[in-house]
């Protein structure tokens, strides 16, 4: 009975293992997106700031 409790076992951990590098890749993905919409709002920013000629961030520079 023993093996077939340490198949089991072993079985679990490499689901969890498997779920584990998904959600992982998952977060790695997700982090990519973020970056790549911050570069965009950023970029869109500037140009409204530049096109309204004022200072909407309130970081004290236009554009």
């Amino acid at each position: 009975m023993g093996i077939f409790w340490d198949l089991l076992q072993q079985d679990e951990l490499d689901k969890q293992k498997s779920k584990s590098e998904t959600l992982e890749d998952r977060v790695a993905a997700l982090e990519e997106q973020l970056q790549s919409t911050k570069a965009l709002l950023k970029k869109t920013l500037v140009a409204l700031e530049t096109h309204l000629s004022q200072d909407i961030d309130g970081d004290g520079i236009m554009g």
